[in-house]
């Protein structure tokens, strides 16, 4: 870098060692920002605002739609959950809908005899087996089966052969809804002989 000669001031005219110093010591002088080429170039703070407040502008925007398109899904899916919790059993109501039919038609029937009314009965237990199969209604029988206390109502145990905790009767079948025990089936345990 050439040596620039510093211009003397009034305190440096008192000092003239120190202005040498400084020259001596390489310390470069500001130019001021008007003789820098190009500075005109730059863009002025007022227009560096107005373009930031432009931008801030449409953030805010932007954050404000994603804000309330958040809050249209959310109060769809509320939406959702309610009526799937009102009407969670319309498949099964359906399906229910023929054995309804069929258990009047059969009360409505005149001179129908023992036979008949048999048969009508056994067609409509089928038609309520499939809708239990539909909705995923299980039965339990569980007749010779180990005795489950999260399936299984044990009402009594009799002495019986065999291993114990044994179902050995069950008097009131139960039932799963998608293995999840809605009714336990009602049973007889069997407990061992006392030894003699």
């Amino acid at each position: 870098m050439q040596d620039q000669e510093t211009p003397l001031s009034p305190e440096n005219k008192a000092a003239p060692e120190l202005v040498e110093n400084v020259a001596d010591t390489g310390a470069e002088t500001q130019t001021p920002v008007a003789d820098v080429p190009g500075i005109d170039t730059l863009p002025s703070l007022a227009e560096l605002l107005r373009q930031a407040e432009l931008n801030a502008a449409e953030h805010h925007d932007a954050w404000l739609r994603a804000k309330a398109e958040t809050e249209n899904v959310r109060r769809r899916a509320q939406d959702d959950i309610a009526k799937a919790g009102k009407f969670a059993a319309d498949k099964f109501a359906q399906a229910m809908l023929p054995v309804k039919d069929s258990l009047e038609a059969a009360l409505a029937t005149e001179n129908a005899t023992l036979e008949t009314l048999r048969q009508g009965v056994e067609l409509t237990l089928k038609q309520l087996a499939a809708a239990f199969q539909g909705a995923n209604v299980t039965e339990i029988n569980p007749v010779g089966e180990k005795f489950d206390p999260n399936k299984h109502q044990a009402i009594s145990a009799l002495e019986a052969d065999g291993e114990p905790n044994t179902v050995i009767t069950v008097l009131q079948k139960g039932y799963l809804l998608h293995e999840r025990t809605m009714r336990p089936a009602l049973v007889i345990v069997s407990k061992a002989k006392p030894a003699a």
